[in-house]
């Protein structure tokens, strides 16, 4: 039960957000994307390092 109510709350709030601030919804966005693309960057330069040398 507790988790079906925080499930509907979550999704209650990302819909208040993107209605009521779009700007700062698509900054946290951008952010998290370009975050998640720093991480890929990484972990693709750690295993080019393993085998390239």
């Amino acid at each position: 039960m507790p988790k079906k109510i925080l499930r509907w709350g979550g999704l209650a709030f990302l819909v208040f957000f993107i209605a009521f601030r779009p700007q700062s919804a698509a900054n946290a966005v951008t952010a998290i994307g370009n975050s998640l693309l720093d991480i890929a960057n990484g972990f693709g330069d750690f295993f080019a390092s393993l085998g390239g040398s």
